[in-house]
This record gives structure tokens, C-alpha cells and sequence, in this order.
């Protein structure tokens, strides 16, 4: 059998649950009834953020592995992509606002777009993205051809 070619959940690691959920909020973002501060969810269209100890998911996902270094990056980014490149410009003033560290300022991109990168307080890289041609039809990101 081939492994399903879809991301259904992604679960940060976090060193303080309560504080995480604390600042999704902030965000706006509205968290999946039955969180608490060992454990929260938010639905993001066709994929679940969980927030789980880090601890706990240590023993799970890596067992015997370091704990990462707080706020230390990982290597990976989450992105949240905007209908318009001035949406990147007031979505990450907005997470700034929030209690987000601005990593990087938004810049028009060589490939086109326009991004920013934001931390969340445990240093998860989140980029808030504009891509021309990228547009939300239903659930579903899809490139338009004009």
C-alpha cells in the first residue's frame, strides 16, 4: 500500500502547552473544543495543529533523542498563505501583536512573491506567504493560469 499523499496533522512539541494555546489565540485562531494545557488542537482548513509536551512526544517520536534547545530552529517552517501581498504585510504586524518574534520582515521575493517569517515563543518558524497565481478554491490551494 502507498502512503496517502495528504498532511493531516502537525503537532509541535511544546515546552509550555498553556502558553502556546495562549498565543494561537491570539492569533485568532479558534482551538478544537476539549484543550487544555496538555493538549490542544486547532483545525487550519484540511490539516489539525496539535500542541502535545514535548516531553511526551520525545518519548514517542524520537525515544532517546535530545530535546531541542529552546527557541532554537529545527529546520523546519510552517507557512500560511494570503490572498494579496499587502494581506503578508498586515498578517504579520497582526502576529507581531500577538507576542510573534519577527524573523524576518516581509520582502518581495525572487520567486515572485512576498514573504515574512515570525517565531511563535517556543521558536516555531512560521512564513506568511503571498504567491501570485496561488488561490483558495474551496479547501483546496490551487495555481490559476491567467
Amino acid at each position: 500500500m502507498v502512503v496517502p499523499q495528504r498532511l493531516s496533522f502537525v503537532t509541535l512539541g511544546a515546552r509550555d502547552v498553556g502558553r502556546l494555546r495562549a498565543f494561537y489565540a491570539a492569533w485568532g485562531w479558534q482551538e478544537r473544543a476539549g484543550g487544555s494545557d496538555g493538549f490542544a488542537q486547532f483545525d487550519l482548513g484540511g490539516v489539525r495543529l496539535a500542541l502535545f509536551p514535548i516531553d511526551r512526544l520525545r518519548a514517542e517520536a524520537a525515544p532517546g533523542a535530545a530535546l531541542p534547545a529552546p527557541g532554537a530552529w529545527n529546520g523546519l517552517t510552517l507557512a500560511v498563505n494570503v490572498a494579496t501581498r499587502a494581506d503578508v504585510d498586515a498578517v504579520v504586524a497582526g502576529a507581531v501583536t500577538a507576542g510573534a518574534q519577527l524573523v524576518a520582515a516581509p520582502a518581495d521575493r525572487e520567486w515572485g512573491g512576498r514573504s515574512g517569517y515570525l517565531a511563535d515563543p517556543e521558536g516555531t518558524r512560521w512564513e506568511v506567504a503571498w504567491l501570485p497565481g496561488l488561490e483558495l478554491a474551496g479547501r483546496r490551494w490551487e495555481t490559476i493560469s491567467r
